[in-house]
């Protein structure tokens, strides 16, 4: 997207609503992401905002995994309450980091147990984060495909896999990646979401190329609303996600201006999912920094609306 296309979707915010045809419930499933609070105020904040969004109906919730596994007790507290609490579905988020092949065994099985029935399986971060060295447990499994693997020998679990369409910034090449890719996919995995992007014609390439060697499942954008851009700069770098210079420019000189900074965010990955839309993807899986505004309003330009409970999604 141009920064001369940008201004025009800014100025023009019924362009996204258009051309989503004003219908409600359109053939559009969407996800959520969250992460585990740390604090009392932090979880109050997060069931706040799974209140907001849940009765959009997504397809499942994920809750992520920190560092190293860091988050692991906390992760596995907001998969049981979303259980308990809620008729969402849970997707947990496991990774190989600091954990052995026998304590992966028995979260899965607690899992299965308390009625998990979809995964996200990742390496995960280092314990110093991205870009540190991975060094796999002796007893422990290598990386994601293993991880993979492991689950669906298990339990017949659904699982979802990540993947980078602008490269991991371990990969030699955008090649290997999708060798990966494929190797996940004979593992089991049934789905690949992606690391946020910016650059939907390097996504649409990596998807393409993907398709001609062979996967088949289904390959989720993962879209992150913008609304601290310095943030997301960090964010960006560490994981070699391609910040446009429209981007850049939208946001110049609004340090100070956190209502236009939200205004621009939900334009921008509005118009983001319509475009995607048009190119036949009709699946959405949003970073929500365990915030709802922002998700809430950009679903409600698609098209989609709150169900009843009890409603099919």
């Amino acid at each position: 997207m141009s920064l001369a296309a940008a201004r025009a979707m800014l100025l023009s915010p019924l362009g996204p609503i258009a051309r989503a045809g004003g219908r409600e419930h359109p053939d559009l499933n969407v996800s959520f992401e969250f992460f585990p609070p740390k604090t009392e105020e932090a979880e109050a904040n997060l069931w706040s905002s799974i209140r907001r969004l849940a009765p959009l109906q997504p397809s499942f919730v994920s809750v992520t995994y920190g560092a190293g596994g860091s988050t692991r007790e906390r992760t596995h507290r907001t998969i049981r309450r979303i259980l308990d609490e809620t008729n969402l579905s849970p997707a947990a988020h496991l990774t190989c980091v600091e954990a052995s092949k026998g304590e992966i065994g028995d979260i899965l099985d607690a899992y299965w147990d308390a009625g998990v029935r979809h995964l996200v399986a990742l390496r995960g971060d280092p314990p110093g984060g991205l870009g540190g060295p991975y060094i796999p447990q002796p007893d422990g499994y290598a990386n994601a495909t293993e991880l993979a693997a492991a689950a669906a020998a298990r339990h017949p679990f659904e699982i979802s896999v990540g993947v980078y369409p602008e490269k991991h910034p371990e990969s030699p090449s955008l090649d290997h990646d999708i060798d990966v890719l494929k190797a996940k996919v004979d593992a089991g995995a049934t789905r690949a979401i992606t690391q946020f992007f910016f650059d939907i014609d390097a996504f649409l390439a990596f998807v393409d190329r993907a398709r001609s060697r062979g996967v088949t499942i289904p390959i989720v954008p993962g879209v992150m609303p913008v609304t601290n851009f310095n943030g997301l700069k960090r964010m960006a770098t560490t994981c070699q996600c391609r910040v446009p210079d429209w981007l850049s420019n939208l946001f110049e000189g609004l340090d100070q201006d956190p209502d236009t900074r939200r205004l621009i965010a939900s334009s921008v990955a509005a118009e983001m999912c319509a475009r995607l839309e048009e190119e036949g993807f009709k699946d959405f899986h949003f970073y929500t920094l365990n915030r709802a505004d922002l998700v809430y309003a950009i679903c409600r330009v698609l098209g989609l609306r709150e169900q009843a409970e009890g409603q099919g999604a």
